[in-house]
């Protein structure tokens, strides 16, 4: 790790371009309630952020013949591809599901709301709050967790790749390939109506 809590390895091959996407809104995620790996469907609002995010990849006008399509396998993401890919005009369901693309999962905290937590888990939530890119929640992981499960991921990746995932996978990414401190990945706000496009270690939002 380089200083300042960077990681210092790319690990991405140079050339390949991400274009990330972020699933679109749940209801949970608009309740504030800690979903991880829960299997929660998207609602009205979500499918139309996914819906934006596949018109703005077609405007580009890429070959999409040269492209990976990858998803996580929780339904959120699944149904955020199959909608992109509508959007692009090709097959919906013609995609790979790869399980490292998950998000967290947050053990004893998934179904729980935020504004619950100082009652019903204050010990954890201070611990979080000392180490929050370190701390494990009961039965769930750390973003070094998930970094880590990322960062195997990244290896894998040989093309241009459209990526269906959540949250805390492009926090992760950040730090990976964007020279994000590591501190600052639990906190990064990360949008569901853009796509993240990274390369040769640059990033930007469409």
């Amino acid at each position: 790790m380089a200083a300042g809590g960077r990681l210092d390895v790319p690990t991405l091959k140079s050339g390949i371009t991400l274009y990330v996407i972020r699933h679109g809104e749940t209801d949970w995620n608009a309740e504030l309630r800690y979903q991880g790996q829960e299997d929660i469907p998207l609602n009205d609002k979500g499918r139309a952020q996914s819906k934006r995010n596949g018109e703005a990849l077609a405007k580009l006008g890429l070959d999409l013949r040269l492209h990976d399509f990858v998803a996580s396998p929780l339904v959120r993401a699944r149904e955020t591809m199959e909608i992109v890919r509508t959007a692009l005009g090709i097959e919906p369901d013609a995609y790979r599901l790869d399980p490292a693309l998950k998000e967290l999962s947050y053990g004893h905290w998934q179904g729980v709301l935020q504004s619950e937590l100082p009652t019903r888990d204050p010990e954890g939530l201070a611990a979080r709050s000392q180490d929050p890119y370190h701390w494990r929640p009961d039965g769930g992981e750390s973003y070094a967790d998930l970094v880590a499960r990322t960062d195997s991921w990244l290896k894998s990746v040989t093309r241009d790749s459209i990526i269906a995932a959540h949250g805390g996978t492009v926090r992760c990414l950040h730090t990976l390939l964007l020279g994000l401190p590591t501190q600052d990945v639990p906190t990064l706000a990360i949008p569901q109506d853009n796509v993240l496009i990274i390369k040769d270690g640059q990033g930007g939002w469409l």
